[in-house]
């Protein structure tokens, strides 16, 4: 082995040559199988594009877009409008921007499953909508509509296609706003005077043909899909790829399976599949979908050429030896490299390049030595290159563009002997934190602010720090430029890996996101300093209104090592009457404040995510009382309400299976069921008859929102309940008392129609429609046009105590801490129960004499 040791003023670069093996897992450098390669090489020889284009992550037709890709070859992408913030979450809590990071990365994950790109516009997925209008209220439709134009001038799609009709229907107002927004936007990308500012970037494109991937779920009937089928183009896209050894189906399956937090595990089919698809706008194909459009390298003057040297490659590829192609590969790329420039000359070169470097086995990575690093501090990278071929290959420099620095090597790379370099550098003072690009200001309710215009449309952020590597392969100058991640070794997993991030110096986080104050006592706020460097030092504080005051009013801070964790314990007071404020923490070191957060999103299907939201949290001073003080509670879907009752002084117990035992249950006042708890909770279809016993003796269970689909048992309620997809989406609409009279609405919170006021996102979701007469309906409400929803809260004694199905989303009221879901939360686990200071409990008629 040599050592060869270069220095370059503020950092070493160390050189070791050596052999070196790895296994990695997802997220590691892409190593093609040969008979992807090949199938990559053939993709070369095709120059067409196809833009698939719906609302949310998840409504995009995975099938179709595999075909595409696979089948056709061509490049192949999905525009999702948002990044389905406002969607349920069946894997943890996350919710809101946090949930549109998790759909985002499974996105992307599809998309490496089935072959196509993706892209997004800056339109928040603010929650359910019933029509385009109410979307379009919420949205702001010109910039969506420019992101969209955007995204097409740069992508050239030949052929737009949508998931939906821009005819109103049934479906969500999201969905047909996608379909609206794309027809003109298929107008508005041909023309240079719509959104001018992009053309100095950008040039004009117009799509051959937009159409409807429709199907005999927009029908109302089989027979009158039958009538209109043969007015359809049709594509059989159940084919079987034997280079890939699936088929479209199973692949589409695979890919679809990706969405885990929208529970869409998939199976894959086999045999013949027909997608169909309606002309919309543009030049009618009438047999083939990309009919009329030129995909060959005539396109472009001069390519046949290029073409031919291309096909050469793909008659003599050798699954054996795929190196044995680069050299006609080379060719080609010489000949390409002399056409006029333009999209198809540039896009072209990047897929040969890395054809190249995967049939030369060539592995390239750069690994920091921790996941990340402050600005201003010192980090080394472990630097991998290997060349597993005979073709002469030489690493001549490496670059690094965040840094500019620049060195020259001309180390020969060996046939399958590794080059390990080790590079210890400084991280810029003025290098950026790596925020998700469209939460680095604060956005509106429909719509996040991104100001740079070369990132709009992009699934993620750029790499922080990229590295090129200037090669020399078969006296042909290439270059490579790879990402810096984080390696590290899992005793189960092995290899696992993390994207590379800037960070603060230090973080500050709140131990809750709301504080519900409920009488004048103080209440403690936590808060956790931790260090992104070493040798913090200074003060944190809280930053509280006018009126609230802590004690002490700072804390000090000492962080020796990168890492290290102090946590900051202060009495907050309230003031006297109610009041919704926010409470910040701050950091103050070497004279500088810092009030962000360390959000870490980790699960083991995409990659870790890092955010650093503001260290924020919601204050409410309110007028509550409570009966009852311990609460079970059986988790759902992922959801945030333990720590929110916690909050208003109630003991929660998470109830785990062994607890279902009636000794266990019966020390409760109240059980409550979490989000779409009978659809993931497969052994509650054991524990029914305890719960419904649990009532019987007095208890009140508390049922939140499920769906009809995949309920784990059908008798979810001790009498007759039918869900329905019944749902009141104007978080604002009117909320009528049916029952005013009733406990739940004046024991011991007097419910007024006040209680409803700043409601987020929805009233609620999942109705039922029809239930027995045993069930009082406490409350209505309903979206605008549409007749009242009853089904909302629905109270049924059974036994000596209750059962209460509601699907109003307390999920997202009492995480944003609205003052009237807790009281009349508390109210839901209150019924019935005893005064402790009369020690008699409150009924229907005693309210109706005090009415009196």
């Amino acid at each position: 082995m040599r050592i060869i040791i270069f220095f370059f003023r503020w950092y070493s670069f160390v050189l070791l040559i050596g052999l070196s093996s790895a296994v990695l897992h997802a997220q590691a450098p892409e190593k093609p199988i040969a008979a992807k390669l090949y199938q990559d090489i053939k993709k070369l020889n095709v120059l067409g594009t196809a833009l698939y284009i719906a609302a949310h992550p998840d409504d995009e037709n995975t099938r179709l877009i595999a075909y595409l890709a696979n089948e056709g070859l061509y490049n192949t992408g999905y525009l999702s409008v948002t990044r389905g913030d406002g969607g349920q979450n069946l894997i943890g809590p996350q919710i809101r921007e946090e949930l549109g990071l998790i759909r985002t990365q499974e996105l992307l994950q599809a998309r490496r499953t089935d072959g196509g790109q993706q892209f997004f516009t800056r339109a928040n997925d603010f929650g359910f909508s019933k029509n385009p209008q109410e979307t379009f209220t919420i949205w702001d439709k010109e910039q969506v509509l420019a992101d969209m134009v955007w995204i097409i001038r740069k992508f050239r799609p030949d052929v737009l296609i949508t998931r939906f009709s821009p005819l109103p229907s049934g479906t969500h107002g999201h969905h047909t706003a996608s379909a609206i927004l794309a027809g003109e936007a298929f107008e508005a990308a041909g023309d240079k005077k719509r959104f001018p500012e992009q053309l100095k970037h950008v040039e004009v494109w117009q799509p051959k043909r937009l159409l409807w991937n429709t199907g005999v779920w927009s029908f109302r009937s089989e027979q009158e899909f039958d009538d209109y089928g043969s007015q359809l183009l049709k594509l059989d896209v159940g084919k079987f790829n034997p280079l890939l050894g699936k088929s479209y189906p199973e692949i589409a399956a695979e890919s679809r399976s990706m969405h885990k937090s929208q529970g869409f595990g998939s199976s894959g089919s086999r045999g013949s599949a027909i997608e169909y698809l309606e002309h919309t706008k543009g030049e009618k194909a009438q047999k083939e979908l990309f009919e009329g459009i030129n995909t060959s390298w005539s396109r472009i003057k001069g390519g046949e050429k290029v073409g031919k040297l291309l096909q050469k490659a793909a008659d003599e590829f050798k699954p054996q030896n795929p190196a044995a192609a680069v050299p006609a590969l080379l060719a080609a790329r010489t000949e390409l490299q002399k056409l006029p420039d333009g999209h198809w000359k540039q896009l072209k070169l990047q897929e040969l390049e890395q054809v190249v470097k995967h049939a030369l086995g060539l592995y390239l990575e750069v690994t920091a030595s921790d996941y990340a690093v402050a600005p201003g501090e010192p980090v080394r990278l472990q630097i991998e290159a290997i060349n597993r071929s005979a073709v002469p290959v030489t690493l001549q420099g490496l670059k690094i563009a965040v840094t500019g620095h620049d060195t020259t090597l001309a180390v020969p790379l060996q046939d399958n002997k590794a080059l390990m370099l080790s590079l210890g550098l400084k991280a810029p003072a003025t290098v950026p934190y790596t925020q998700p690009y469209w939460l680095r200001k604060p956005g509106s309710v429909g719509m996040y602010v991104v100001e740079g215009q070369q990132e709009v449309g992009l699934p993620e952020n750029s790499p922080v720090v990229p590295v090129i590597f200037n090669m020399l392969i078969a006296g042909q100058p290439l270059q490579y430029t790879v990402p810096v991640t984080h390696k590290r070794t899992d005793p189960v997993d092995g290899e696992v890996y993390r994207p590379f991030t800037v960070t603060p110096p230090v973080f500050v986080n709140l131990a809750e996101k709301v504080y519900m104050f409920a009488d004048q006592a103080p209440k403690r706020v936590q808060v956790l300093i931790k260090s992104g460097k070493a040798g913090v030092t200074g003060t944190v504080a809280l930053s509280l209104p006018q009126g609230w005051r802590s004690e002490p009013a700072s804390f000090p801070v000492d962080l020796k090592s990168k890492g290290a964790e102090q946590t900051a314990s202060f009495l907050v007071y309230p003031p006297q009457g109610q009041q919704e404020v926010t409470i910040k923490a701050v950091a103050t070191v070497e004279g500088k404040p810092y009030s962000k957060g360390l959000n870490i999103i980790q699960y083991s299907h995409i990659p870790a995510q890092t955010t650093f939201p503001e260290a924020e949290a919601r204050a409410v001073k309110l007028e509550l009382q409570k009966r009852g003080e311990k609460v079970g509670y059986v988790m759902g879907a992922g959801d945030e309400l333990p720590a929110n009752l916690q909050q208003i002084g109630y003991e929660v117990t998470i109830l785990k299976d062994e607890d279902m035992k009636q000794e266990m249950l019966r020390q409760f006042d109240a059980i409550v069921l979490g989000v779409r708890a009978y659809n993931t909770v497969e052994r509650l279809r054991h524990h029914q008859p305890l719960l419904l016993e649990y009532v019987k003796d007095g208890g009140n269970l508390i049922v939140q929102y499920n769906t009809s689909a995949r309920l784990v048992t059908p008798d979810i309620a001790p009498f007759p309940l039918k869900l329905s997809s019944e749902r009141v989406t104007v978080e604002q609409a009117e909320v009528r008392l049916l029952r005013p009279e009733h406990p739940v609405l004046n024991i011991p919170n007097k419910i007024t129609y006040k209680d409803f006021d700043g409601w987020v996102q929805e009233r609620g979701l999942y109705f039922p429609n029809e239930w027995s007469k045993e069930f009082e309906a406490i409350l209505s409400s309903n979206d605008p046009g549409e007749p009242a929803r009853d089904g909302g809260l629905l109270i049924a004694p059974y036994g000596k105590g209750h059962y209460i199905y509601t699907g109003y989303s307390w999920f997202r009221q009492l995480p944003a801490g609205v003052p009237g879901a807790y009281r009349l939360f508390a109210n839901l686990i209150s019924l019935g129960k005893a005064d402790t200071t009369s020690g008699k409990a409150s009924t229907a008629t005693e309210v109706r004499g005090k009415a009196q």
